[in-house]
C-alpha cells in the first residue's frame, strides 16, 4: 500500500494529551509549521504562513512523547500524512494529521539530553541508575610537521530567488 510519508519541522503548539485505551497508549498534540522566506525589501528573514497538523503517536512513542514534549519545543516529526475532509454544522472542514513514526527535538535550535526508556518500568522493577557521561577519549594529535587544514565556514541559508 502506498502511503504519503512526510517530515515536518516545527514547534509543539499544544501540550501532548496522553491516553491509555485498551488498544494501547496513544498521544496527540498540535504541531505548528511556519515557512520562512527572505524579504528583499526588509533585507531580512520573515515568517510566512503557518500550517497546523495534529500529530498522533502510539505505543512506546506515545509514552515517550508525552514525557518529553512541552509547548514551544522545536521538533522534527516523521510519519504518514492523512488529510481528511469533514462536514460540521453544514461547513466543510479539512484537517491534516500525521501518524508519527518518529519524533525528536530539533537540535538545530537547541540541545537535548537523551535518556533511554526503561523497558522494565511497566513491570514494576526499579529503574537502572543513570551512568555518568564518559570523558572524551584522548584523540591523537597530528605531528608538528603535518599541516592542519582550517575548517571550512558553514554556508548561511541562501535566499531563494
Amino acid at each position: 500500500m502506498n502511503e504519503t510519508m512526510v517530515c515536518a519541522v516545527g514547534n509543539v503548539a499544544t501540550q501532548p494529551v496522553y491516553r491509555e485505551p485498551a488498544s494501547g497508549p496513544s498521544a496527540r498534540f498540535r504541531l505548528a509549521v511556519t515557512s520562512r522566506y527572505w524579504d528583499r525589501e526588509k533585507n531580512a528573514w520573515a515568517d510566512g504562513h503557518t500550517n497546523f497538523f495534529t500529530v498522533w503517536a502510539n505505543r512506546q512513542l506515545a509514552s515517550n512523547a508525552a514525557a518529553s514534549l512541552s509547548v514551544g519545543d522545536p521538533v522534527v516529526v516523521q510519519g504518514r500524512l492523512k488529510v481528511r475532509t469533514d462536514v460540521r454544522e453544514g461547513q466543510s472542514r479539512t484537517s491534516a494529521d500525521i501518524d508519527a513514526v518518529a519524533i525528536g527535538h530539533d537540535l538545530a535550535r537547541g540541545t537535548a539530553a537523551f535518556r533511554r526508556a526503561n523497558a522494565n518500568a511497566n513491570a514494576g522493577e526499579a529503574e537502572a541508575p543513570v551512568t555518568p557521561p564518559r570523558p572524551e577519549p584522548a584523540w591523537e594529535t597530528p605531528e608538528a610537521d603535518t599541516e592542519i587544514a582550517a575548517p571550512r565556514p558553514r554556508p548561511e541559508h541562501a535566499a531563494v530567488t
